[in-house]
């Protein structure tokens, strides 16, 4: 077993993935992703994004291929192991907000320090620091079903960021977010990085939000690919999107 370089944080071979009902999901990927790096995983749906993101983060298991984070194989772990890695190491975004609906929203966004044993006080002004720079700080009482959709999808991108992940995973982060919510949610996703060192390792199919990244690497059908053109649809506003080739 070959250690990967050691100026990637996160570095996988060949990863094969199989989804239980024997569709392919992933076909020998191989890539590496430097520290403090914004790295976009793009290409059209269904082509594998969000099966990499998660064999890359451990919320599955790697079978077949390597996953290595800060040189320590992740592929041989057990689960809880991969658990705590994610929950001290990790931030994830998903598609649509899922916060907790008991909890108001600095609560739900102070909820993974406080899983990782941070005080209420101090885990409630970092979440509060974030929910300010997303523009939902004045919403920091309300519980989210009295939230529009995009601010809790604010809400749940605060919540990822206020533990200071050593790596975020983002998959498809702003899909359900209008142009103006999208480009504010993303800038802000972009400086926190490369003012915090947090690397991102972002899954989307929309050209501008893969502009942001410092680097792209293009998936088809669950391979690597040199150019993709993603298909003109429509964005959250109505507008049709227009074609990347990577």
């Amino acid at each position: 077993m070959e250690a990967p370089p050691d100026n990637d944080v996160l570095w996988a071979r060949s990863l094969h993935f199989t989804h239980r009902d024997g569709s392919p999901g992933l076909a020998g990927v191989s890539l590496g992703v430097r520290e403090g790096e914004i790295l976009a995983v793009s290409g059209p749906r269904g082509s594998g994004k969000t099966t990499l993101l998660r064999c890359l983060s451990g919320l599955v298991p790697v079978r077949c291929g390597e996953v290595w984070f800060n040189s320590s194989p992740m592929h041989t772990l057990g689960p809880m192991a991969r658990e705590r890695l994610r929950r001290d190491r990790f931030g994830w975004i998903d598609p649509e907000p899922v916060l907790v609906p008991e909890l108001n929203v600095w609560e739900n966004a102070a909820l993974p320090l406080m899983l990782r044993g941070a005080g209420r006080r101090r885990a409630k002004v970092a979440a509060l620091e974030w929910l300010e720079r997303l523009d939902v700080g004045d919403r920091a009482r309300s519980r989210p079903h009295e939230l529009r959709h995009a601010e809790r999808q604010r809400v749940a991108v605060a919540r990822a960021l206020a533990p200071g992940p050593t790596i975020l995973f983002a998959d498809e982060p702003t899909a359900p977010l209008h142009r103006a919510d999208r480009t504010h949610v993303l800038r802000t996703l972009a400086t926190a990085a490369r003012s915090h060192g947090i690397t991102v390792v972002l899954a989307t199919h929309d050209p501008d939000t893969a502009a942001l990244a410092d680097r792209t690497v293009a998936l088809l059908d669950g391979r690597r690919v040199h150019t993709v053109h993603l298909p003109e649809a429509p964005d959250a506003e109505g507008r049709a999107a227009c074609s990347l080739s990577v």
